[in-house]
């Protein structure tokens, strides 16, 4: 596409200003982990937390956003790293708009999650690992998405037949198939609080 007649176009209204309307700063929470990981449990639970500290939020869920904004998208490598680009880009907008985005999604490739980092400034972009085993995945799965991975009926499926590649230097490391969820909903409140980041009341 020729961008050259393309401008971008500064607000009026910063993100600044609206960060100071809200109360609270704005930044990407990132969850990535396997199917079954916990991932978007925990993304909601942490919002219902923010939430009730009077934060403005909204979680991306892997599972909704394939509904409408990636619907075009299957489970290919290639469609797998335009399903994250958008998503990245879409979290960036929703940070300048003042609001903490969390995002549910097994990004499974690494690159994907740096580029993703790159969009916004360091302290914007907080990667959360979701660790939990395959074997325990495999056994939480309500869907029964693995079992018909196993026996060939999907293909691409993360850690069957597609890989996973495990954050290196994740901001918060969470053993999701040992920790209960309120103790990792508290670790990733004190990440946050340590990070000098208000959260409202």
């Amino acid at each position: 596409m020729n961008t050259s007649n393309i401008h971008w176009h500064e607000a009026v209204v910063s993100r600044l200003l609206r960060e100071r309307m809200n109360g609270h700063k704005s930044f990407i929470l990132w969850f990535t982990g396997l199917s079954g990981s916990g991932k978007s449990t925990l993304a909601h639970a942490v919002e219902e937390a923010l939430y009730e500290r009077g934060c403005r939020t909204f979680v991306f869920d892997g599972d909704n956003v394939r509904h409408g904004l990636c619907s075009d998208l299957g489970f290919s490598s290639e469609d797998r790293v335009e399903n994250i680009r958008r998503i990245g880009e879409m979290a960036k907008l929703f940070t300048e708009a003042g609001v903490i985005a969390l995002t549910a999604f097994i990004s499974p490739y690494r690159a994907d999650r740096a580029r993703v980092r790159s969009l916004v400034a360091p302290e914007d972009f907080i990667e959360i690992y979701c660790h939990c085993p395959l074997e325990v995945c495999e056994q939480r799965d309500v869907k029964g998405l693995y079992a018909k991975a196993r026996q060939g009926l999907i293909k691409d499926f993360t850690g069957i037949s597609s890989v996973y590649e495990a954050p290196e230097t994740p901001e918060l490391s969470l053993d999701t198939s040992s920790l209960p969820l309120k103790e990792c909903v508290a670790q990733v409140l004190a990440l946050l609080d340590n990070r000098g980041i208000n959260l409202g009341s």
